[in-house]
């Protein structure tokens, strides 16, 4: 068999020259297509204005032709200098370009999808540059982005409605960049999932803390929309004592499931690193019981045995208990998702690879609009998605 013997540099050299011939042709002769087409569209848009031929004399016209202007266009073949019509009283632009616009609308998407994507402003810019060769300064990239400021507030004023089943509550740290220098805030967010299985992250609000008057301005923001409480059969939260007593306050009658996975943390925190794995081992034993009362049982063996090295440890679990065992009044197949806050942090997973990219938030408006972007694009995919699990166990 014969083997075909390795490029030369000059034979490499020769088909990079061809492709880039190739390819430089393409662009150019696109470009010029582009800019042909919205000469030959703003004509057409005078001429009909008027409804005379060119040197065609009507007694008594209003208006008449003045010739043409021209006019730089950005769009994703570069920087078009378009020659736009006019008249005596008016100019005409071509279909697909507006008063005032120096970029097409393709390149207000990228510069907007960019950002989005977790690229901070100046990235964004240098992006942009590489297919227009025209420069997009950070300042640009922050007017382009504010037009998601209305999709926010309608996001925030949306009606929700009462038919949630399970609320899921957990708060996530972002920094901020304050006149005083960087800062933490807090992201609360609020996850529903109905009965049928359809889910939606329903709410967020940023605050210093988790304090109880943080929470309760969520919570009643999710009240004041719709979501009064009347259908749910579970609130799980992340064992904040702020968001606890302001569960209290606006849905007291749901009960309310805290998540093992943060309380197991707790406890092995305050337990010797030697005893992490029979601690563990014991508490594991409590959640993943058969029912209730067997989960109770293991709650009892967990005290006799730990007691005498670990007080703290066992008083703490023991007043947690009920919350901790709420789920068990939930259908079983639901008591692995119901028992901890899983799946709301695996939207904080996407958050903060998403936020990594920025170091640091400009200002809270910035935040608010990549916040919005990754939670709409989570519901407009989870529309197509039900959860399995609550739709077999409704």
């Amino acid at each position: 068999m014969r083997t075909l013997a390795p490029w030369t540099e000059q034979f490499q050299h020769f088909t990079n020259e061809i492709r880039d011939q190739f390819w430089g042709d393409v662009y150019r002769h696109t470009k010029e297509v582009w800019q042909q087409s919205f000469e030959r569209l703003s004509v057409e848009a005078r001429d009909r204005y008027l409804g005379v031929r060119d040197y065609e004399r009507v007694p008594g016209r209003a208006d008449s032709r003045n010739g043409f202007y021209e006019r730089d266009v950005v769009t994703l073949f570069g920087t078009l200098r378009v020659r736009i019509a006019r008249t005596r009283r008016q100019a005409f632009l071509p279909a697909g370009l507006a008063r005032l616009q120096r970029r097409a609308p393709e390149v207000t998407l990228l510069i907007r999808e960019a950002f989005l994507r977790g690229v901070s402003t100046r990235p964004v810019g240098r992006l942009v540059a590489l297919l227009t060769n025209e420069p997009v300064s950070a300042q640009t990239v922050s007017q382009v982005t504010r037009d998601l400021d209305q999709a926010v507030r309608q996001f925030h004023q949306a009606p929700l409605g009462d038919d949630w089943r399970y609320l899921f509550l957990d708060g996530v740290s972002l920094r901020v960049r304050r006149p005083s220098g960087r800062k933490r805030v807090q992201l609360l967010v609020a996850y529903g999932v109905r009965g049928d299985g359809t889910r939606q992250l329903l709410a967020f609000s940023r605050s210093q803390g988790e304090s109880q008057a943080a929470w309760e301005g969520l919570l009643q923001d999710l009240y004041r929309r719709g979501l009064h409480g009347e259908g749910l059969a579970l609130i799980v939260t992340d064992g904040c004592a702020g968001l606890a007593a302001a569960l209290q306050t606006v849905y007291p009658r749901v009960p309310h499931q805290r998540c093992w996975v943060h309380k197991l943390r707790n406890l092995l925190n305050a337990v010797r690193r030697r005893d992490h794995a029979a601690v563990k081992a014991d508490a594991q034993a409590i959640y993943q019981a058969g029912s209730r009362r067997e989960a109770e049982a293991h709650a009892r063996a967990f005290a006799r045995h730990w007691q005498p090295l670990y007080p703290k440890v066992v008083q703490s679990l023991l007043r947690d208990l009920p919350e901790l065992l709420a789920f068990f009044s939930c259908p079983r197949r639901l008591w692995r998702k119901l028992r901890t806050t899983n799946v709301i942090e695996r939207c904080f997973v996407e958050v903060r690879r998403r936020t990594r990219p920025m170091v640091c938030f400009v200002n809270v408006q910035s935040m608010e609009r990549i916040i919005y972007s990754i939670f709409n694009r989570f519901n407009l995919e989870w529309r197509q998605h039900t959860l399995r699990q609550f739709t077999q166990a409704a």
